[in-house]
Parts: structure tokens; C-alpha cells; sequence
């Protein structure tokens, strides 16, 4: 049910701000091109990225990408005033970030860059010294 709803998203967002789209898709040939990053249909709909078995992030066809840090990462995070607490997991990592504008696409792939270092780093590390935490 969600793939459907996500394919509506998209074609809504084909006739309201086909941009994004575009942005979308910007962001997701940049994201699989880094190494051992895979995409995957998100149980919710969108693309998840994936480093290994690890997700590090995945995008909404309505152009929202959710993406995992600590909490204490996340707070510093939302002092800057770009990104939401994710709409459902407030209590967690998770944060929400609209894309709407060049500069949004821009620092989504910070974003998600953030996630994918952490991860990297995580892996490299055995787990045991997280940057982000």
C-alpha cells in the first residue's frame, strides 16, 4: 500500500513541482555512486539507501528524506533550524528534511553524506567509536 501511495506522491509531484523530481533524482545518482552504497525500495515508500545492511537514509517521492543520526547528533542538528524531528520516531534519531529549493538538494547530500561517514566509520571501528554520539 505505501508503494502506491508513494507512486501517487509522484505523479502529483510531476504536475505540481516536477523540480523535485528532478532534484530527487540528482541526489539519488550522486548517493549510488559512492562506494558500497546500494538503493532499495523503502518499506514506506521512496528510496532507501543502504551502506552494507545499513540504511543511512531514504527519500519520499514528495520530495522528504528521512535520515538516522544520534539523538544528541540530531539536537545539534535542529539548533541549526534546517531539518524536523521525523514525523512519527520523535523520541529517536531521526530527522525530516523537506526538499524544496537548489539549496535544500545541496544539503540533503550533506545529509546524507553525514550518514554515510558515520556508518563508514562505525564499520571501521567495530561499532564501538561513534563520532555522532
Amino acid at each position: 500500500m505505501a508503494l502506491i501511495f508513494d507512486s501517487w506522491l509522484k505523479l502529483w509531484m510531476l504536475s505540481t513541482r516536477p523540480v523535485v523530481l528532478d532534484w530527487i533524482d540528482e541526489i539519488e545518482a550522486e548517493v549510488l555512486s559512492w562506494e558500497g552504497i546500494t538503493g532499495t525500495l523503502h518499506q514506506y515508500g521512496g528510496l532507501q539507501f543502504n551502506l552494507g545492511k545499513v540504511e543511512i537514509g531514504h527519500i519520499h517521492s514528495n520530495g522528504i528524506m528521512d535520515v538516522l543520526f544520534s539523538r544528541q547528533f540530531k539536537q545539534e542538528l535542529m539548533k541549526e533550524g534546517q531539518i524536523e524531528d521525523h514525523h512519527l520516531f520523535t523520541k529517536s534519531g531521526w530527522i525530516s528534511f523537506l526538499i524544496s529549493s537548489e539549496e535544500d538538494k545541496n544539503y540533503a547530500k550533506y545529509l546524507l553524506g553525514l550518514s554515510y561517514e558515520r556508518e563508514l566509520h562505525k564499520a571501521k571501528r567495530g561499532s564501538l567509536v561513534n563520532p555522532f554520539v
